[in-house]
């Protein structure tokens, strides 16, 4: 079997969710199938212009075909789209505008789709709010699986989204909340679907003494780890933190990974890192005593599962569904939406050691059940053995609906996209 990832940018070094996401999940499909990853030359997600040369090379032994993007985005350009399409009545023909301007655009990865010595049997399109995912499962529905990672944004209430979910022939949920998300603006129930998620590869023995000494760091502390960003929660978590200092632990710190989007407070109980390897990183998790997850949208948290795989709590924002149904499911976690929860339940995690002990246990196991590589792996296989059965029954999906004709899809009748979200089920899914 041949199959293709197709995803927005691609690259060891590069450690975005979803791009993360597709990674592990190629190279983890190679061990079973031979695999293509089509992506294009960005590094870069604001811009897209390209950094990576042209052509195919190896990374970690999977062959990865880079595309040029054919123009960089425009921040203002599609700033003012996604205002428009979001916020007022619009035409499907605006929408179409608003998926150009956000890119990356790549007629020569589509071109390279189309093509028939492509030969793929199946493709997984990451992420569905992108102009390769529409456009190319749109000329390939009956090979296309989509795995969408979905957050609760405007996106999903754009009129291209349900089309999408509708039309590829399979789709692998992050959770079961952006499951329900999906299906309630589309009612793509018919379509095969399973709640897989993504697995870690988690190094059998990170060393929190040798971060420790790395990088100096003395006593208890809270560890952030993502882009350093205010549509993270960051803003809000500074805040929280210092607000709440006098009734925190003595000396407990909050320490900083990622790239910085936003001004980090100057305060001596704030470390920021930078950027920092996966050993690093792992050796941060086990050497921290609690994980903090302050994103509002997240459609999985990969370093919530990091976490809880070596047997640290987390404290997500409640105000994300998925977060707050994750720590819900795991029994390995607790949520916050005012500053006063954020400080108690900080404060409970930090000196309840039956607590810890209770979500250390929790937190492994629930790993381990739903989130271990066999068990990912296995759910991927499952999906393809499905759809293929259906091939040889021809059974091969309803595919994308036709697009509207000339008039209708500059009639401006479409609702605000986050009018369409706003009416959308919300919390987290507890069966």
């Amino acid at each position: 079997m041949k199959l293709a990832v197709v995803v927005q940018r691609y690259g060891a070094d590069i450690n975005g969710g979803a791009e993360l996401h597709a990674r592990y999940v190629a190279e983890h499909l190679s061990r079973h199938a031979a695999v293509d990853v089509l992506t294009t030359c960005a590094r870069d997600y604001v811009t897209w212009r390209d950094d990576f040369p042209a052509g195919t090379e190896i990374v970690n032994d999977v062959p990865v075909r880079r595309f040029r993007v054919d123009q960089p985005r425009d921040p203002h350009v599609f700033g003012r789209w996604s205002e428009h399409v979001f916020n007022h009545s619009h035409s499907f023909l605006d929408e179409l505008k608003w998926l150009s301007a956000e890119g990356p655009k790549s007629t020569s990865l589509l071109r390279h789709l189309h093509s028939a010595d492509a030969g793929y049997d199946y493709v997984f399109f990451f992420s569905y709010r992108y102009y390769h995912s529409y456009h190319g499962t749109k000329a390939m529905p009956s090979r296309a699986i989509l795995v969408p990672t979905a957050e609760r944004d405007e996106a999903i209430g754009l009129a291209l989204s349900p089309r999408i979910f509708r039309g590829v022939r399979a789709l692998m949920y992050n959770s079961p909340e952006e499951k329900r998300l999906i299906q309630s603006v589309s009612n793509n129930h018919e379509v095969p679907a399973v709640v897989v998620g993504i697995g870690s590869d988690i190094p059998p023995r990170p060393q929190g003494e040798r971060f420790r000494q790395k990088y100096g760091i003395e006593g208890r502390f809270a560890l952030y780890v993502g882009r350093i960003d205010q549509n993270k929660g960051c803003k809000e978590l500074f805040t929280f933190f210092l607000r709440g200092l006098d009734a925190l632990p003595k000396g407990l710190q909050l320490v900083l990974i990622g790239k910085e989007m936003l001004p980090i407070p100057d305060h001596p109980r704030i470390r920021h890192l930078g950027f920092l390897d996966d050993q690093d990183k792992f050796d941060a998790l086990a050497a921290s005593d609690l994980l903090l997850m302050p994103s509002y949208y997240e459609s999985l948290s990969m370093v919530a599962l990091e976490a809880w795989a070596l047997g640290k709590p987390v404290l997500a924002n409640g105000k994300c569904e998925v977060l707050r149904g994750q720590c819900v499911r795991s029994r390995a976690g607790l949520y916050y939406e005012t500053q006063a929860e954020f400080v108690e339940t900080l404060r409970a995690i930090s000196e309840s050691r039956g607590l810890n002990a209770a979500f250390s246990a929790n937190g492994r196991e629930f790993f381990q059940r739903h989130y271990a590589w066999p068990v990912i792996e296995q759910k991927y296989l499952d999906i393809l053995a499905q759809v293929k059965e259906q091939d040889a029954r021809g059974i091969s999906g309803s595919g994308m609906e036709p697009e509207p004709g000339w008039f209708a899809r500059r009639r401006k009748d479409l609702r605000p996209a986050n009018v369409v979200l706003a009416d959308l089920p919300f919390g987290p899914v507890l069966n």
